[in-house]
C-alpha cells in the first residue's frame, strides 16, 4: 500500500501509532507502521533517555516525537511564564475543590509528599509544576529532537513558531501539525508544515467539533496538495480504507493501541476500555483546560456538576490535576477507596470496539490486511450490477 506518505517516511505501510509508550512505537515501527512517541510530559532529560533507547531498539528504522509546542501565550512574556508564576494562579477555590473531591473518594496523598505547592486551610495542596507547555519548557524538548535521529516531529498545540519548524526542516526532520478545521490545516500549511493531521471530533483527546467524515475531505481540498493523515475513529481496516477512499494518504491512531499488550495504561485503565462503549467517553476541559476527549468518569461528572468551579484555562487546568491524577492512579491500582472510580484515561469513540487486549503486531497486521482486502475489492463491490 504505497502512498506518498509512506515514500515520505520510508515504511512499509501508511499506519502512524502515536502513544506515550515507547515499546508501542517499536513494535509498530517494527511491524512496517510509523511509531511516533508522545513526549509533552517528559523533561528533556527524559526524552534524551527515551530516545536514546528507541535508536538501540530501532536502528534505522524511522520513528517520530510529538510535543505540544504553543506559537505563544496570548498575555505573556516571550516564552511564556515561569512555573512558579503559573502556579501561583491556580486559586484556592478550585484547590478545595480537588482536595474535597479526593476526600469523598477516599483518595490519599503521595507518600513523598507534594511535588510543588503550598498549603490551603493547613491541608495539603494538589498542585504541580507540570504540564505548563509554554515554550520555557518545551523548547529544550525541542533541541533534544534537533539532536536526534526522529525522522519526524508532529505538534499538536497549533502551528509551530516558523523558526522551529526551519530548524527542523534543516536537519530534514519532517513536520506534522494537528488540524481540527480545513482553516487550521490552512494555518499549517502557510507556516511550512509538511504533513496536516485531520483529526476529528470523535478522536481521543484534544480535538474539535467537526466529525472525521466531514473533515477528511474538506482538509484534503484546504491545504491543496500536502498531504493529509486522518486522524479520529479509526481502530480496524473497514475505518482505515474509508479515510484513504476520502481523500487521506495514511492515518493517524492513537486510541487502538491503549489496549494492547506494550500501552502505558495501568490494568485498571485498560480493563474499563475493554468494558467501555462506544458511549463511555466525553470531552471534558476538566484535565488540561482544553475540550479533551476521554473516559466518563467520576472526575468528569464532578467538574461537570452546577456546584463545580469553572475550569481554567490551560495550562493552569493541567498544573492544577496532575498531581491529583497520579494520586489517583496509585490508589485505583491499589485498590484503595473508590479511586477506580475517579481514574480516567484519554480516548476516542473507539473504544467500544476496544474488546481484547493484544499485542501491537497483531494490531497492525490486522489493520492493514484488512485495509487492503476491502479497497482491493473495492472496483469489483462498485460494478456489481443491482440485484433483480
Amino acid at each position: 500500500m504505497r502512498t506518498v506518505i509512506t515514500d515520505l517516511l520510508g515504511v512499509e505501510h501508511p499506519l502512524l501509532a502515536f502513544s506515550h509508550s515507547e515499546h508501542v512505537v517499536v513494535a509498530v515501527s517494527r511491524a512496517g507502521g510509523f511509531g511516533v512517541l508522545g513526549a509533552a510530559q517528559l523533561t528533556a532529560e527524559e526524552l534524551e533517555q527515551r530516545l536514546a533507547w528507541l535508536d538501540d531498539q530501532l536502528g534505522d528504522v524511522p520513528y517520530g516525537v510529538d510535543l505540544l509546542l504553543p506559537a505563544r501565550y496570548e498575555g505573556a512574556d516571550e516564552g511564556g511564564l515561569d512555573r512558579a508564576e503559573l502556579v501561583a494562579q491556580v486559586p484556592a477555590e478550585h484547590r478545595r475543590f480537588v482536595i474535597d473531591i479526593l476526600d469523598r473518594y477516599g483518595v490519599p496523598e503521595l507518600e513523598e509528599g507534594h511535588v510543588f505547592g503550598d498549603y490551603v486551610d493547613g491541608r495539603g495542596v494538589p498542585v504541580t509544576g507540570n504540564h505548563t507547555y509554554t515554550l520555557k519548557d518545551t523548547m529544550p524538548l525541542v533541541e533534544v529532537c534537533l539532536g536526534s535521529n526522529v525522522k519526524l516531529f508532529a505538534n499538536a498545540l497549533g502551528v509551530a513558531p516558523r523558526e522551529v519548524i526551519d530548524a527542523l526542516h534543516e536537519r530534514d526532520i519532517l513536520v506534522a501539525g494537528l488540524a481540527g478545521t480545513p482553516r487550521h490545516g490552512e494555518k499549517h500549511r502557510d507556516g511550512g508544515t509538511d504533513i496536516v493531521i485531520a483529526q476529528g471530533y470523535e478522536a481521543g483527546g484534544h480535538t474539535g467539533e467537526i466529525g472525521s467524515m466531514v473533515l477528511i475531505p474538506d482538509m484534503v481540498d484546504a491545504v491543496d496538495g500536502l498531504p493529509v493523515l486522518a486522524a479520529g475513529g479509526v481502530a480496524s481496516g473497514r475505518q482505515m480504507a474509508a479515510a484513504m477512499v476520502l481523500g487521506a494518504a495514511g492515518v493517524w491512531t492513537g486510541s487502538v493501541w491503549l489496549t494492547t499488550e506494550e500501552s502505558e495504561t495501568t490494568p485498571v485503565v485498560r480493563e474499563k476500555f475493554v468494558r467501555a462503549r462506544t458511549t463511555d467517553t466525553v470531552r471534558s476541559r476538566s484535565f488540561t483546560g482544553r475540550p479533551a476527549r476521554q473516559l466518563r468518569s467520576a472526575w468528569t461528572d464532578a467538574w461537570a456538576a452546577p456546584d463545580a468551579p469553572d475550569t481554567l484555562p490551560m495550562p493552569l487546568q493541567g498544573i492544577l490535576s496532575a498531581e491529583p491524577q497520579v494520586r489517583i492512579s496509585r490508589a485505583a491500582e491499589a485498590g484503595q477507596g473508590r479511586a477506580e472510580e475517579l481514574v480516567n484515561y484519554f480516548v476516542g469513540q473507539v473504544v467500544g470496539r476496544l474488546d481484547a487486549v493484544r499485542p501491537a503486531a497483531e494490531v497492525v497486521a490486522e489493520l492493514v490486511r484488512d485495509c487492503d482486502a476491502i479497497l482491493g475489492a473495492l472496483p469489483q463491490a462498485l460494478a456489481r450490477p443491482p440485484s433483480a
